[in-house]
């Protein structure tokens, strides 16, 4: 509604007038006024969210305001520079508001869509269950070793000593454990020549199951990580932003009110 206000009054203006208003027009300076408010009233969410309250003024309500209230921005901060964009500071806040936006309509996507996608995931597997398989699964690679030579002692060590989970954000936002240690174990397993002694190829053949189930377990770990680093990663952008948002949005404040 505030939009389709504030498109109609621009319009109506601007037919009345030889060139279209601008942010030094006064409906520009209207609409300038009510961007920067909006602004600053959506970066106080982090500061809300540390506050727990009921009713209309409820975090959720809040929040659906901040989604609404920041799309707006899109409408009412464009209207206000009146298309009007060069290398200066004023393109700059306006740049960062646009990517303050964006992050967020990624935040927007990846909270109504990735909890779906990670409960689909694990099924009913607790991130615990999955750590607890893991030893578990070593525990019988151990074991299963004690019997081999050197050479099958030591593909099972690999397994045991090399394997990685977790790692950086970015490792575990791509998911780029293409040198796993378990999966080279398992290549390396049905590699070996098969043992004269039963006992060793008995051996052989359970760690090679072994390895392949704590590879599955691997990559259900691996993949429940990825999805909860997509759902986090957004804010990596949209904080850092909106601090250099405001302090942008400040720069032209001071400098319309100083040089204009």
């Amino acid at each position: 509604m505030i939009c389709l206000v504030a498109v109609a009054i621009y319009f109506f203006v601007a037919a009345r007038l030889a060139e279209p208003p601008n942010g030094g027009s006064w409906l520009g300076y209207i609409l300038g006024v009510v961007s920067a408010g909006l602004i600053v009233w959506l970066a106080c969410l982090g500061v809300r969210k540390r506050v727990i309250t009921a009713g209309h003024y409820s975090l959720k309500a809040w929040v659906s305001a901040h989604v609404y209230l920041g799309l707006s921005l899109i409408v009412l901060a464009t209207l206000h520079t009146g298309f009007q964009f060069g290398w200066n500071v004023h393109t700059l806040a306006y740049s960062l508001m646009m990517l303050v936006i964006a992050s967020g309509a990624l935040g927007i996507w990846a909270y109504a869509t990735l909890p779906q996608r990670l409960h689909g995931n694990r099924g009913e597997t607790t991130r615990k269950q999955m750590l607890e398989a893991l030893e578990s699964l070593d525990k019988q690679l151990h074991d299963l070793a004690l019997p081999l030579d050197r050479a099958g002692a030591q593909v099972v060590r690999l397994s045991l000593e090399e394997t990685e989970l977790g790692g950086s954000f970015w490792r575990r936002l791509t998911g780029a454990y293409g040198n796993c240690a378990t999966s080279r174990a398992l290549r390396q397993v049905k590699a070996l020549p098969a043992p004269a002694d039963p006992r060793q190829a008995d051996a052989l053949e359970k760690i090679e199951t072994v390895l392949q189930q704590k590879a599955d377990v691997l990559g259900l770990a691996r993949r429940q990580m990825q999805i909860t680093a997509l759902l986090e990663g957004w804010l990596f952008v949209h904080i850092p932003a909106t601090f250099a948002l405001l302090a942008a949005l400040t720069a032209h404040i001071v400098s319309v009110f100083t040089y204009w």
